[in-house]
């Protein structure tokens, strides 16, 4: 993933005839690498991120005047904008690709109606509804997956609606009027919810899509993800969801790994999960990271003069503040885990 946001930044910027010193992947002291056309392609001792080191990268930095035309602060500031956004627009263009690619590969999967277990005492076991049932229609509407299911009884808030269920070779048609709970979302706020009291077999078809309807389907699953993600950003700063929730390279590997067991399938959704919050997060108005030089060049572009040399070290101090304490807590949250402090993917 850093490679793939580091070599966005290197694509454009050598579009735009940009000299560019460094391709590294990691921090540090270099390791290994290999020098082809003026660049330094390498890895580097800390693998904690990446960078990319372009000619004339900082406002102050002396270039010959018969490399000017190869500087990047010499570059119009919509051509550097475009350098420094393509970063985090790569790693949300990777996780559109990946799902492009399973989507294409592999199909849609989706999740039938089938019911799996019913609760105790919930609606669904009062009106006769029996595990291994099968919605075939609510409200004389067809249904075709759970998340319809889902949808339709939602929709119709407490009012009862009529499941026809498939039970063996039997047709029924069952009434069951949902009960609305206090129950907790994905960021675990407290919301109301109709609920029947049944929950998804599990089972799944396996939908056979084009190329066209791939691409589509692709851009709606990585949007969802881009906007859920964002709310979850906007849940942080309100402390609805809390920091000690975040996780960094150590939680990240160890996710990753489980997510490896489960398939290759589910480590590439991770991994297009983990690209959007890269990408997203890459793209906060915070100094040091890409959005916080996207600020500065909103500025620049409106003032039509960059800020000073002074204003700019004062901004990027904040932000090496900011991002080194963002980094002290996702390390101590990671050992913390470990050590079983708080709950999470390393807690007993």
């Amino acid at each position: 993933l850093i490679l793939v946001h580091e070599l966005g930044h290197f694509l454009v910027a050598r579009a735009f005839g940009i000299k560019v010193l460094k391709f590294s992947i990691g921090f540090g002291p270099r390791l290994a690498g290999v020098v082809r056309a003026g660049t330094d392609y390498c890895v580097s001792a800390f693998p904690l991120g990446g960078f990319v080191k372009m000619l004339g990268e900082q406002p102050d930095e002396e270039v010959p005047d018969g490399q000017k035309d190869l500087s990047f602060s010499h570059k119009p500031v919509w051509q550097r904008a475009l350098v420094v956004a393509a970063g985090p627009f790569s790693n949300l263009f990777f996780a559109w690709l990946i799902f492009f690619c399973i989507l294409l590969g592999f199909g849609n999967p989706i999740l039938l109606p089938e019911i799996g277990e019913v609760q105790k005492g919930s609606p669904a076991q009062e009106a006769g509804i029996l595990p291994d049932d099968t919605i075939i229609s609510i409200d004389g509407h067809p249904i075709s997956s759970w998340d319809e299911v889902s949808e339709a009884i939602k929709a119709k808030g407490g009012e009862q609606v009529v499941l026809e269920i498939q039970r063996g070779r039997e047709r029924l048609q069952i009434r069951v009027t949902p009960e609305v709970r206090d129950v907790k979302n994905i960021f675990g706020e407290e919301v109301k919810a109709p609920l029947i009291g049944v929950s998804a077999a599990g089972s799944l078809r396996i939908e056979r899509i084009g190329p066209l309807d791939a691409v589509s389907f692709a851009f709606v699953r990585t949007w969802d993800l881009i906007v859920l993600t964002g709310k979850g950003f906007v849940k942080i700063f309100q402390r609805v969801v809390p920091l000690s929730s975040l996780g960094g390279p150590i939680m990240i590997a160890q996710l990753a790994g489980q997510q490896a067991e489960l398939g290759l399938l589910n480590l590439f959704h991770f991994m297009a999960l983990l690209s959007i919050n890269l990408g997203l997060l890459n793209l906060l108005p915070i100094p040091v990271l890409d959005g916080g030089h996207l600020f500065f060049y909103g500025i620049e572009a409106v003032l039509g003069r960059p800020l000073t040399m002074k204003q700019m070290a004062r901004a990027q101090q904040v932000g090496i503040l900011l991002l080194g304490a963002l980094m002290l807590l996702v390390f101590y949250n990671d050992i913390a885990r470990l050590l079983g402090l708080i709950p999470g993917v390393g807690a007993p």
